[in-house]
């Protein structure tokens, strides 16, 4: 049984496009009302789209839509994989993108920026390794906080299937209570509390800066992975539950921080918080609905998905890992090549796109196909699918065994 879901890769090219156009139809000027300094603040700060503002302001929701989307991809491969295999199979995925990817911002913010090497050579050192900077420092570039909450998920479901006692139906049911904790606490500091009191800025802190600790994400993760259940077995009624939590949870995270945004930047202060929740929830939405048909047709045959769709899902995360630094840079110099600044921001992701195409396409597979090589010299590597058995931390799913297939070869005469 496949429990991938061809709607996923569509889906987070689009939460990436969201997050990409908010980054620079909206953040690129908005954000002097708050005052976050950044690299592509003041490469293109004065190209502006306040018309856009309502329509482009709550496009953030596509990093929560991403972490659903890690929830349900990471338990699939767990689900299916040994700890070694699941660990490998994510370094492998994740590191070839970041090193080219980075780098090319790195460059960048040489060629473009206007502080000294120091400032940005630790930074990049993080970036390549993967390392959350922790509260204080600086990202090499803003949109890698959010790889500091997924290392923290693929460190937590590791270590979990270490335990060979603990399951998935465990993780997503701790993941659920831990944030649904936090994310109430935050709701009442938000009832209670402006922007400017430190309690409100202390939970604020933890949805950036501390994002390793899962405290108002782990939901989102939490959610992915009973989704993934759903694809599989029906949810008993104490499951259902923890997904009702895992969604108001979810809405809590989502309306705190645009809550935040509309109070603090004037041009949106009109807006309504229910919008990205609502954005949010026609997302999570449909992979409950593609789940669901999922684990309804189980057995039958299904058509493969178009490898276009597949495209989209692997042009994504170095979409999204290039788009707002290297993204700003070519905006403003297709801006100071007379265009104008809509024209600029399309132009700009369109080259994206092509490009992200490209590593995905040519160089990714070329570096996991020479870290592979690297690897192999240094020992047996860990096995992906294990061939008599599921991982204990599948218990409970009703996933199908793999089979083991003997080929018998004849000997020649």
């Amino acid at each position: 049984m496949k429990s991938h879901l061809p709607l996923l890769d569509p889906l987070r090219f689009g939460a990436a496009l969201g997050v990409a156009v908010f980054h620079q139809m909206f953040w690129s000027w908005a954000w002097v009302s708050i005052g976050v300094p950044g690299f592509e603040r003041y490469v293109a700060a004065d190209v502006l789209y306040p018309s856009a503002a309502p329509f482009t302001w709550f496009g953030w929701v596509g990093v929560e839509i991403f972490f659903v989307i890690s929830g349900f991809v990471i338990a699939n491969s767990a689900a299916q994989s040994s700890p070694g295999g699941f660990l490998l199979g994510r370094a492998l995925r994740l590191y070839p993108a970041v090193w080219v990817c980075a780098t090319a911002t790195f460059l960048v913010l040489l060629l473009f920026g206007s502080g000294p090497v120091s400032e940005i050579t630790q930074p990049y050192i993080h970036a390549m390794l993967m390392v959350p900077k922790g509260v204080t420092g600086h990202w090499l570039d803003e949109v890698y906080w959010t790889l500091a909450a997924e290392i923290a998920f693929y460190g937590l479901v590791f270590c979990a299937m270490l335990t060979k006692r603990i399951t998935l139906r465990h993780l997503a049911f701790g993941l659920t209570i831990y944030s649904a904790l936090f994310n109430a606490v935050a709701l009442a500091v938000l009832s209670c509390t402006t922007p400017s009191d430190l309690p409100y800025l202390v939970i604020l802190m933890f949805r950036v800066p501390c994002a390793a600790f899962l405290l108002t994400h782990g939901c989102f993760f939490a959610l992915g992975i009973w989704l993934f259940i759903l694809s599989n077995r029906q949810l008993t009624a104490l499951e259902q539950v923890a997904v009702a939590v895992a969604c108001l949870s979810g809405a809590a995270e989502i309306y705190f921080f645009a809550s935040f945004l509309l109070t603090s930047i004037p041009a949106i202060a009109d807006q309504s918080a229910l919008v990205p929740i609502m954005v949010w929830a026609a997302a999570v939405l449909l992979i409950a609905l593609a789940a669901n048909r999922n684990r309804r047709f189980a057995g039958i045959a299904s058509p493969e998905a178009p490898a276009y769709l597949r495209t989209l899902g692997l042009i994504t995360y170095p979409l999204y890992l290039t788009h707002n630094v290297i993204g700003a840079a070519v905006i403003r110099a297709l801006v100071d090549a007379g265009l104008d600044a809509t024209s600029a921001l399309w132009i700009a992701l369109a080259m994206l796109i092509l490009v992200c195409w490209f590593i995905c396409a040519k160089i990714e597979p070329a570096v996991r196909s020479a870290l592979m090589q690297i690897l192999s010299r240094f020992g047996k590597l860990p096995q992906r699918h294990p061939v008599t058995r599921r991982p204990a931390f599948a218990r409970g799913l009703r996933l199908p065994l793999p089979v083991s297939v003997k080929v018998k070869v004849a000997a020649a005469a």
